[in-house]
């Protein structure tokens, strides 16, 4: 499968790779989906495959990337909540699948945060993953998560290249593969943070064509930036545009 590289990034500014058309769309109805920050509740966690619970057949996405990446700092700017996902600046602090519901009840999407991987995760946490992606029929996009610092490592690589032949079989589950770039922030001070950033997306690129291309975010320190394409994503993935 081939695409077109995405376009150059000049420094830390918002993504620009949707249209400007298409985002104003998209921004009306995905705050419409997020309005209602107080119904966002969390529902279940799964330590097991056998536990991973039967829900109401909403739309689901699911979080992933490596031990401290930062998943739940990114899910909570994304619910507009400052703490229902617990956060820790110890990696590991996620050792299940957990749900939680976007929207009044009955909601409208599921929001799913995955441990992390690599070498602060376990084997038994990837293969929870690795079932689920593969049977959950409510699963609508995989967002892996890269810190902007750090680059990819290895085991990034080998998580992208999994999911992206996930996503071109005819086999399993049907999802599709959105890259974010997370702590942009820590770039702030560095004269090369665009060439940084460039580096990263290309090299997602090269190891999974079909992943969508990164939404660039820091979620941490304010103002934030990239949540709401985030924000459109996971409405488009779950249609709801």
């Amino acid at each position: 499968m081939h695409r077109t590289l995405p376009p150059r990034i000049s420094g830390l500014t918002h993504n620009r790779l949707i249209s400007s058309q298409r985002a104003r769309f998209l921004s009306t109805h995905s705050a419409d989906v997020f309005a209602d920050a107080k119904s966002a509740e969390f529902l279940a966690a799964a330590a097991s495959a056998s536990s991973i619970p039967r829900l109401h057949g909403l739309p689901e996405v699911i979080v992933t990337g490596r031990a401290n990446v930062g998943k739940s700092t990114l899910l909570n700017a994304v619910i507009g909540r400052r703490n229902l996902l617990h956060t820790s600046k110890q990696p590991g602090r996620t050792q299940t699948l957990n749900f939680y519901s976007v929207g009044p009840e009955p909601g409208k999407l599921v929001l799913v945060d995955a441990p992390g991987y690599g070498a602060r995760g376990r084997p038994e946490w990837g293969a929870l993953f690795n079932h689920y992606v593969q049977y959950r029929k409510e699963l609508k996009r995989v967002f892996i998560l890269f810190n902007a610092k750090h680059g990819l490592s290895d085991i990034d690589r080998a998580m992208l290249q999994s999911l992206d032949e996930q996503c071109q079989s005819s086999a399993g589950t049907k999802f599709t593969l959105q890259a974010v770039i997370t702590k942009a922030d820590s770039l702030l001070q560095s004269r090369n943070a665009g060439n940084t950033v460039q580096d990263l997306q290309k090299a997602i690129f090269e190891a999974a064509p079909t992943c969508l291309p990164a939404i660039v975010t820091t979620a941490l320190k304010h103002p934030h930036f990239g949540i709401e394409e985030v924000r459109r994503s996971i409405a488009d993935a779950c249609g709801l545009v």
